[in-house]
């Protein structure tokens, strides 16, 4: 399952970013070889890296490539350093949870409760932050898979 949870986030993550590069390539052209600069594309720009990032952290997570300081954690062997990972895991697990999937969700809910939509795009800026909680659930997803997966080399 995991296989194809990372499949779908790298597709969905090239296909964001082809987007992305063709609307900023597309702004800049309109805007210095057409001199009549696209209204809409900075803030599709800017809602596209939302998505990218979010994603892109969450698909990190489920590599354990995310930023990390360890040097406490390359110190340790056996049982202590798969405990502390177990406790890191929780910790990344529970961030995601309660600031990603329930702020998240607020956040998501109140924007479509207002009614907040784009001011170029007119879209309802529920969907743009939608990708938070969603990413939070991933995250929590790999949190708890790589705790589940742990390999210890003594």
């Amino acid at each position: 399952m995991r296989q194809k949870i990372d499949k779908i986030i790298e597709i969905v993550l090239v296909a964001l970013m082809s987007i992305l590069v063709i609307d900023v390539l597309w702004q800049v052209f309109s805007r210095y070889v057409l001199s009549a600069p696209s209204s809409f594309t900075d803030e599709l720009a800017g809602f596209l890296l939302i998505w990218v990032g979010l994603l892109g952290s969450a698909y990190v997570a489920g590599k354990n490539e995310h930023l990390a300081i360890d040097l406490l954690l390359q110190k340790m062997k056996g049982m202590k350093k798969r405990r502390l990972q177990i406790i890191i895991n929780s910790i990344v697990g529970l961030f995601a949870l309660f600031v990603m999937v329930i702020g998240g969700a607020w956040l998501v809910y109140t924007r479509f409760y207002l009614g907040v939509n784009s001011a170029a795009l007119a879209l309802p800026l529920g969907y743009v932050y939608l990708v938070v909680p969603v990413s939070g659930l991933l995250i929590i997803y790999y949190s708890i898979d790589n705790s589940l997966n742990l390999n210890i080399e003594d």
